[in-house]
């Protein structure tokens, strides 16, 4: 219907198959793209906030981490790891964050203030141990365990602590691999 020079009826778009195609690989691409982040995020990006200073000057009350749970799919704990976990897979208790000292076979004890793995010096606590709880006598780590430890040495709430012990793989949930900084500046990966 024609009026005055106008028209009135509406003109029907018609699609070609080029533009559908483009609108399908632009669906993929954002579909492709939100698996990808969302991958990343469930396996490198685990967000949680450090509690207590146990392993201060590394990581400190309130810091964010990111940890790694698909690490230990492909491989086990190392000694020097700093690792997130569930002690005796008990929930209610929260995470805790410590480093591996010891793996499975290995035979910890200390001495006079030094920890010793397999009789040797540990690389990774070099400060004197005062309270050197269960490792005031000699221990075997047993298979599928790690013994942890705070970096502060002077806080026992690690596998020292009978109540804690050696941590099974089982509650282990990842790696602790990226600490951010306070305000702004970014962050660093954590040793």
């Amino acid at each position: 219907m024609k009026q005055d020079g106008y028209y009135f009826y509406k003109r029907r778009k018609r699609y070609s198959e080029e533009s559908f195609h483009e609108i399908v690989h632009w669906g993929i691409g954002i579909f492709i793209s939100i698996l990808f982040a969302f991958i990343l995020v469930y396996f490198l990006g685990m967000n949680v906030n450090v509690d207590g200073n146990s392993m201060a000057p590394g990581l400190i009350e309130g810091q964010k981490v990111l940890v790694n749970r698909f690490v230990y799919k492909l491989s086990q704990p190392k000694p020097g790891d700093v690792v997130l976990f569930v002690p005796n897979g008990n929930e209610n208790t929260g995470f805790y964050i410590k480093r591996v000292i010891g793996v499975s076979g290995d035979r910890l004890q200390v001495i006079g203030g030094t920890l010793y793995v397999n009789d040797e010096p540990s690389a990774f606590v070099t400060s004197k141990v005062t309270d050197p709880g269960i490792l005031a006598n000699e221990i075997t780590v047993g298979q599928g365990m790690y013994f942890v430890m705070s970096d502060d040495v002077m806080s026992p709430d690690d596998s020292r602590n009978p109540n804690i012990g050696p941590v099974e793989s089982r509650y282990i949930l990842g790696k602790v691999w990226y600490a951010f900084s306070e305000g702004d500046s970014g962050g660093h990966l954590v040793k």
